[in-house]
């Protein structure tokens, strides 16, 4: 078991860290650089030209070392671990936000129109995406009836409101469109965004191990029968967040200031869209807002901003989202990026306590 996710992390660590700087290049060779903001903070107008698009890097590494730990697994005991459909779907959720926020980089950069694909166009994708996920992950249950989501709305486990598939599927959508977004406007900072997302993998990965060695199928040697979890595919979950820790930090090592290489909607919307795919398929789907909690406080203070100017016409943070507010109140950018990542860190820590302190409460 520990063997399939420790692969999966170590082979997306490698391959960021060695593709990385050869991506780089071919960036800067075709003159994909990136856009920055007149009105934003006058230091990061040195940021011009970066190479962006970065999140191909681990996307690909992600889903190459999926499928190389489960070789490498087979290889060191009897038999190669099957892909399960709850990480083929999660992985194709990546993938398909992944290619939309490509499409948006590249008229942004190579088209020259400044604001990318048309907000029509880029929604489009974003539903398409989302609700092709969210109905096939009602389907394919498992010999116990498992689905790789559940028609309930879910904490630290699922609980009794069952809302139904459409609703579902609208709930699915709310989820995954508010992370991508989330992470979207988070990836304002060098490395802000990728280090964040790193500790939140680290948090799904125990989450998924946590769930696999108390699984509701494990009924014979569970620590504690009266709070087994009902996920139908736990452990490639955590194969799948520990290749995607693996692979962001490999990519923050370019991705720090000061950055060589920006993720690019191409990344962030595929962060956000895996993030999402990961609580819902392992019934955190409210807990994802505390472990994802920069995210969250991010885009709040984006909300702020807009409702207090459209109803005052005053503005309450110095520019949002929030990370250029402490910025401009003179927060060099590593003091910014450090001290939100303690933030995200505490959200974590808490997160994760919250989670186990469910199932010691059911003992």
């Amino acid at each position: 078991m520990m063997k399939q996710i420790l692969f999966a992390g170590v082979i997306g660590l490698f391959l960021t860290l060695v593709g990385t700087p050869l991506l780089i290049k071919l960036l800067a060779r075709k003159g994909y650089g990136q856009y920055i903001r007149d009105d934003g903070p006058r230091e990061h107008a040195s940021k011009r030209g970066t190479p962006t698009m970065g999140g191909i890097a681990f996307i690909l590494a992600t889903v190459v070392a999926y499928f190389l730990s489960k070789v490498f697994t087979g290889l060191t005991e009897d038999r190669t671990p099957p892909p399960t459909f709850s990480g083929v779907l999660v992985l194709a959720l990546m993938v398909g936000m992944g290619m939309v926020g490509f499409l948006d980089d590249y008229i942004k950069i190579v088209k020259r129109r400044s604001l990318g694909l048309r907000a029509k166009a880029k929604m489009a994708g974003q539903l398409i995406v989302g609700i092709t996920f969210a109905v096939l992950s009602l389907q394919f249950a498992d010999s116990r009836g498992q689905t790789p989501a559940s028609t309930k709305l879910s904490f630290i486990t699922d609980f009794g409101w069952t809302i139904g598939p459409v609703l579902f599927v609208v709930w699915a959508l709310f989820m995954i469109l508010a992370m991508s977004n989330g992470v979207n406007l988070t990836d304002g900072l060098d490395g802000l965004a990728t280090g964040a997302s790193v500790l939140v993998f680290g948090a799904y990965t125990f989450i998924g191990v946590w769930q696999y060695q108390e699984s509701c199928a494990n009924g014979e040697t569970l620590t504690n029968p009266g709070a087994c979890y009902e996920v139908r595919d736990p452990l490639d979950l955590a194969v799948i967040a520990s290749a995607l820790m693996g692979s962001c930090l490999g990519f923050l090592w370019w991705n720090t200031s000061p950055a060589k290489i920006f993720m690019g909607d191409t990344g962030s919307l595929a962060l956000g869209g895996v993030l999402a795919g990961l609580a819902i398929c392992s019934r955190t789907e409210l807990l994802i807002a505390l472990l994802g909690g920069l995210f969250v406080l991010i885009t709040m203070s984006v909300v702020i901003q807009v409702g207090s100017f459209r109803l005052t016409g005053k503005r309450v943070f110095r520019m949002a989202p929030l990370q250029h507010h402490f910025e401009l109140k003179g927060w060099s950018e590593v003091l910014v990026v450090v001290r939100f990542w303690i933030i995200q860190g505490i959200c974590v820590i808490v997160g994760l306590g919250l989670f186990y302190a469910g199932w010691a409460a059911d003992k």
